[in-house]
């Protein structure tokens, strides 16, 4: 079992780091491989990370030609044969973004069915809105002993109104429309910067996607895409967090080529603490003093709100700033566990529903911890630099899901961190 073992309470992290290609944006682009009739599609600046891998099976076991190359971070795409359209279950049991791919092999097969998802516990995250939108578009849907089977002979355009901005749903109907006959309206939809990522990427296939980034998508079907050549976007979530570890460490890091437009509502909230940040050539440095930071009241929203997926490394920063923050979340209703395992580092935390009240300025104690999900693990890590004494966090099948050699950049800036195998 791996697990890292961090000596804490002397960290102050310097230097420079360089980010990967967004997982969270890497998912639904492999997802849209699917859709070219003809044709090669290459990724590149591919995070190497065990979701990838994963995602990867996804889509070969459709009868997808698929080539990782590790070296170059590349991934090579065919998907100009006869595809099939059941998904195997034994990869999308493993993680919920698999459930993409259902739009794109419904599009291209007239037929798929998908198992339902597996993955995180940090919420519920139901696929109603996947499956009313298709359905909108003329699909009919069933669900039998688990598997989702969606039919239709041409998907219709439709006027489809989102209930909740769903980035998953967004990508879904998005991707499944770019085959469809006639016009789609995605209203109230997502607005990520990894749904603008895949909308280029569908764009340079031979689809018709405006409006990415909006409320609003239109979404006009072509009778046929092609592969191409695309660069994966930043990972905004992977920056965030380096940001948040040079924060609380006293730290001054430049974080490469992250994208201050990508990150500026946790931006935001770090300057209101008393965090310098800014715009560099090369990307955004982060300098603080974290005696000096102020508590802050942050309430994590779909974007352009502060990401959801920040919240639990922001609590790890809360908890060293002196007074009480209070961190409201709004996307996941489970996504506080790994306050549970930080109360073992001395921290002085209260729950309510969705509320978390953060008594922050206490001094922490290492402590042996168990990661409850992919950001929980940086959180637990980054909030080891910062107690004293050895934090040893275990359970790290989560941070790779996320995360490239976390713990060799973090010792690279400083940090005192090792990873060990005691198997």
């Amino acid at each position: 079992m791996d697990k890292i073992i961090i000596e804490g309470g002397h960290t102050k992290l310097s230097g420079e780091v360089v980010i990967e290609g967004a997982k969270n944006a890497v998912l639904p682009l492999l997802a849209a491989t699917i859709l070219p009739s003809s044709g090669k599609t290459i990724l590149r600046n591919v995070p190497i990370l065990s979701d990838v891998y994963t995602m990867n099976n996804v889509v070969r076991g459709l009868n997808i030609q698929i080539d990782f190359d590790e070296d170059n971070k590349a991934i090579t795409v065919d998907a100009s044969g006869k595809i099939l359209d059941v998904a195997p279950y034994e990869y999308v049991s493993q993680m919920r973004a698999s459930i993409v791919v259902l739009g794109p092999i419904l599009a291209r097969n007239g037929h798929a069915k998908v198992s339902m998802p597996g993955g995180c516990t940090i919420g519920s995250r139901p696929i109603d809105l996947h499956l009313k939108g298709l359905e909108a578009m003329g699909a009919k849907i069933t669900q039998v002993n688990g598997d989702i089977t969606a039919t239709a002979s041409k998907l219709k355009g439709a006027s489809i109104y989102m209930d909740f901005p769903s980035v998953g749903a967004t990508q879904n109907l998005m991707m499944a429309a770019t085959l469809a006959e006639g016009t789609t309206v995605l209203e109230n939809a997502a607005r990520e910067p990894e749904i603008v990522d895949l909308a280029q990427l569908l764009n340079k296939m031979g689809a018709k996607v405006r409006g990415a980034g909006t409320e609003t998508l239109t979404i006009t079907g072509v009778d046929s895409l092609h592969g191409v050549d695309h660069d994966v976007v930043q990972d905004r979530i992977e920056a965030g967090t380096f940001m948040v570890a040079a924060a609380m460490t006293s730290g001054n890091v430049l974080i490469k080529d992250a994208v201050w437009e990508h990150n500026r509502p946790l931006i935001s909230k770090l300057m209101e603490m008393g965090v310098k940040v800014t715009e560099e050539k090369d990307g955004i440095r982060v300098q603080a003093d974290r005696t000096s930071l102020k508590p802050v009241t942050v309430k994590t929203l779909p974007h352009p709100g502060f990401p959801t997926d920040m919240q639990a490394q922001f609590t790890a920063l809360m908890a060293v700033v002196n007074g009480e923050s209070t961190m409201i979340e709004t996307v996941f209703e489970n996504r506080f566990q790994h306050l549970e395992e930080m109360r073992r580092m001395g921290l002085n935390s209260e729950v309510l529903r969705d509320t978390a009240m953060i008594h922050g300025g206490h001094q922490l104690q290492g402590a042996p911890v168990m990661s409850t999900d992919l950001r929980a693990s940086a959180a637990l890590i980054l909030t080891g630099m910062v107690a004293n004494g050895t934090t040893t966090v275990t359970k790290l099948s989560h941070l790779d899901r996320g995360y490239y050699q976390f713990h060799i950049k973090l010792a690279k800036l400083g940090a005192t961190i090792k990873r060990v195998n005691e198997d």
